[in-house]
């Protein structure tokens, strides 16, 4: 019986120097796991709560955009009160002015001169009764008095189709031709565009056809 106690504590012993001093670390142990640490004493130990806190904790928000002046056209003279009527809802107030240019027009479309006021105020007449409203009465000396305008244009492309559109409407009278004059032609600049305005003006520009948005010249 003695001799079997001392077997056993001899090989209690035996396995204890084994593992202690001979058997090979696991791969997946570190027996010195602080040691190994790059400055342990840093580390700091996070709840379920503040992880989940840190996830759903809001974003930073974006800086906004700071206001800006922006033009909206160009319009024809005819054409203003279409557009004042469009961006009366916005309530600019002050910080709605107009600009006016000049473009250079190589061609328009039009009815050749009447011979006197009344006449040509019968052809206009005429052309109301067609539902034709863009129209201009020529009334300066020169052979050209007493003509009745429909449109100048930049191209021949552009008369020619405001032509076949009048000829649609019945007007039989019309033609076309080169002509060199300057056109005015207005902007509407607003002050103070923040991103709510500036998005309710993109929507207007969509809906008139020929007309653009754009930063105001410096």
């Amino acid at each position: 019986m003695r001799a079997l106690f001392l077997v056993i504590v001899l090989a209690n012993v035996a396995f204890f120097i084994w593992a202690r001093y001979m058997a090979p670390p696991e791969a997946a142990a570190d027996p010195l796991p602080l040691g190994r640490q790059i400055e342990p004493e840093k580390l700091k130990v996070v709840s379920p709560a503040e992880v989940a806190a840190l996830n759903t904790r809001a974003p930073v928000a974006a800086a906004p955009v700071a206001p800006k002046c922006l033009e909206w056209g160009s319009f024809a003279l005819a054409d203003l009160p279409h557009a004042q009527n469009a961006l009366e809802p916005l309530g600019l107030g002050a910080r709605l002015t107009q600009r006016r240019t000049e473009d250079s027009a190589g061609w328009w479309v039009f009815i050749a001169p009447q011979g006197s006021r009344p006449a040509a105020l019968k052809k206009v007449a005429e052309l109301k009764a067609l539902a034709v409203d863009d129209y201009f009465i020529l009334q300066d000396e020169g052979p050209n008095r007493w003509a009745v305008s429909l449109g100048v244009f930049r191209t021949e492309e552009a008369a020619q189709a405001r032509l076949e559109s009048l000829r649609s409407q019945g007007v039989r009278s019309a033609q076309m031709g080169a002509r060199d004059t300057a056109v005015p032609k207005i902007w509407f600049q607003m002050k103070g565009v923040d991103a709510a305005l500036l998005a309710r003006l993109n929507e207007i520009a969509r809906g008139v056809e020929g007309t653009e948005l754009r930063d105001c010249p410096q």
